[in-house]
């Protein structure tokens, strides 16, 4: 049988990933680990100051006190898994989008990061969503990772080692199409809310930009932006090694 470990950023009762497990359910047997709490935008961070506890919220069904989506995956690898290691980690489906460099944020790419670096193929998963608009069924979300699930059961994880798939749905879409993308480029600015409270301290929120972006001159295909903007499923390798090779010899040079 197979084995399935199951996290998210948005925490353990989050609509997303009772979709996911709904999705899922016939496929093996499902560990789910998840946050106590939502931890968004928490990025690949491990819990090192405080003790964390597993917290039984139903069979096989966890939720970490206080911990992120690395917590989760890591703790569980090692303390659930002891004896055979899940033959796939998929976080999500993340309410939002998870794409360009807002990777490098996202708590649900970072426990499909923390997957592949120990040696388990790994799928984050996001549903692109209007948030002025009621949140939907999941439907194409789930249609979506039923598919790549059946076809690695079947066959093989199709990447490389430390290599995991970055997968966003788009948003108002019925029909399954998929796209191969890399990362995009996106636009960023502040968007910091300074408010007062009664006593007159001053606090701030941040807020959420709009999903603005360009094209990168680089002509390998198309953007994860580029394919949500069509309508089409984005599906994007993403890998760890974050060295900049084409820069090595111009720092070389300026050295």
């Amino acid at each position: 049988m197979k084995e399935i470990l199951i996290t998210n950023d948005d925490g353990y009762e989050s609509e997303g990933l009772l979709a996911l497990i709904d999705a899922l359910r016939d496929f093996g047997h499902i560990t789910v680990v998840a946050p106590s709490t939502e931890k968004s935008a928490c990025g690949h961070s491990l819990t090192l100051t405080r003790p964390l506890s597993f917290i039984s919220v139903g069979d096989d069904f966890y939720k970490l006190d206080d911990g992120t989506p690395s917590d989760c995956v890591y703790l569980a690898l090692n303390s659930l898994f002891e004896v055979k290691k899940p033959d796939l980690v998929i976080s999500g489906i993340n309410k939002g989008s998870n794409m360009g460099e807002d990777i490098t944020y996202s708590g649900t790419a970072a426990a499909a990061m923390e997957g592949v670096l120990q040696g388990i193929p790994s799928i984050a998963i996001s549903q692109v969503m209007d948030f002025t608009e009621p949140m939907g069924d999941f439907a194409l979300a789930k249609s979506a990772i039923r598919a790549l699930v059946s076809k690695i059961f079947e066959g093989e994880f199709p990447l490389n080692h430390r290599e995991f798939l970055n997968v966003n749905i788009p948003y108002g879409v019925d029909e399954l199409q998929w796209r191969v993308t890399y990362a995009g480029y996106r636009y960023y600015a502040n968007d910091a809310h300074l408010h007062r409270n009664p006593r007159g301290l001053e606090y701030y929120w941040l807020g959420l930009h709009p999903l603005e972006f360009k094209a990168r001159d680089h002509g390998r295909g198309v953007s994860d932006f580029e394919a949500i903007e069509q309508g089409i499923v984005s599906i994007t390798p993403i890998h760890m090694d974050m060295s900049a090779y084409q820069s090595m010899k111009q720092l070389e040079e300026w050295l």
